[in-house]
């Protein structure tokens, strides 16, 4: 069995999800991530980081764009890049439902023209809230691998002509992402979506510490009855270190945002908030509307972890937004690894 290179990031190793594809289709599987021997860029100044920005920026549509891309594809290209709406892999549900941390295919570098990867540029760039979302989203210009985008993935499942059913999905290290044009109902982001950033998540150079920040807020907020409910000893269950389904039968861990007072429930919608503030604003609303049709903010639980690796200065190991139909599991230390699910139910 084929396997990427070595890591620099030892736990992301065999760490991500389901559904893997087939060898006779894809010759690289998840599990890793390509950074060669370079994971101090990831901790060198944010002046050394690559253009924020692609050079064409044009507003379009995020689908549009996916159309131009597949219509941009050679027959060669297509074998490698597309595969059916249904298209099951080797694992044992839809491959575009998967999640992943690594390409999981021909990479970007492998099989696209320069105009090809300056159009999958402007679609991840249309995915997400402006500057400071695409900077979140492509780790400050870097994907976290020492080739940059050159090094992740970009596939279509079903047709995105017409209306036919079609899903974009992009992945590489820390980052699994996908557009659908809704072709997935009542689902969020078109299924699960994965990010991370190989930095501690506590240290401002994580292009994601605001969001822990945001939460330590919410635990100072809270008195030491509420303190007892809310944080939980150990890591949270779920199938592995990276990839967490819902808590099964009984009682959601943590508090709940019916237990909180106004003043405490605002603080966990601003976390809401901040977490969805890199992605486009047809996806936020989606979440949101999910969330309501599902209870509220009332049925959302905030559990706060602590276990072996955690300290007064680094107190959580992960932290947890759980309700009906919504997962968003942050794991904090030793960097950053987030699993994101969001349907109704």
């Amino acid at each position: 069995m084929n396997t990427p290179p070595n890591s620099d990031c030892r736990d992301c190793a065999g760490s991500i999800s389901l559904p893997t594809l087939d060898r006779r289709r894809f010759f690289r599987l998840v599990g890793g991530a390509a950074v060669g021997s370079l994971a101090s860029r990831f901790l060198l100044d944010d002046a050394l980081a690559a253009p924020l920005r692609p050079a064409n920026h044009q507003t379009k549509p995020t689908e549009e764009l996916v159309r131009e891309f597949h219509a941009s594809l050679n027959p060669f290209q297509r074998q490698q890049l597309m595969f059916p709406w249904n298209y099951a892999g080797a694992g044992s549900g839809p491959a575009r439902l998967g999640v992943y941390n690594t390409a999981i295919g021909k990479a970007i570098g492998e099989t696209c023209t320069k105009g090809q990867r300056e159009l999958i540029e402007r679609i991840m760039m249309s995915m997400a809230s402006g500057d400071d979302g695409w900077r979140k989203i492509t780790r400050n210009g870097g994907w976290d691998a020492a080739d940059g985008i050159l090094s992740c993935g970009a596939y279509i499942f079903g047709d995105p002509e017409g209306d036919r059913k079609f899903s974009f999905l992009f992945t590489g290290h820390h980052l699994t992402m996908r557009c659908d044009g809704n072709s997935e109902p009542n689902t969020a982001f078109g299924g699960p979506i994965f990010y991370g950033h190989i930095v501690n998540g506590y240290s401002e150079r994580n292009v994601f510490n605001e969001q822990t920040l945001k939460v330590m807020s919410v635990y100072d907020a809270l008195n030491p009855d509420q303190r007892k409910h809310a944080v939980v000893y150990g890591r949270p269950a779920g199938r592995d270190d990276t990839v967490f389904f819902p808590t099964g039968g009984g009682e959601l861990p943590g508090i709940a945002g019916g237990d909180l007072s106004a003043d405490q429930k605002g603080l966990i919608e601003g976390v809401l908030r901040d977490v969805l503030s890199p992605y486009r604003e047809e996806d936020v609303a989606e979440v949101m509307d999910i969330v309501r049709a599902n209870g509220g903010m009332e049925k959302i639980h905030l559990a706060f972890y602590r276990d072996t690796e955690t300290s007064e200065k680094e107190p959580w190991s992960y932290w947890r937004l759980e309700g009906p139909g919504f997962i968003w599991n942050f794991r904090v230390l030793p960097h950053v690894h987030t699993y994101v699910s969001v349907a109704k139910v």
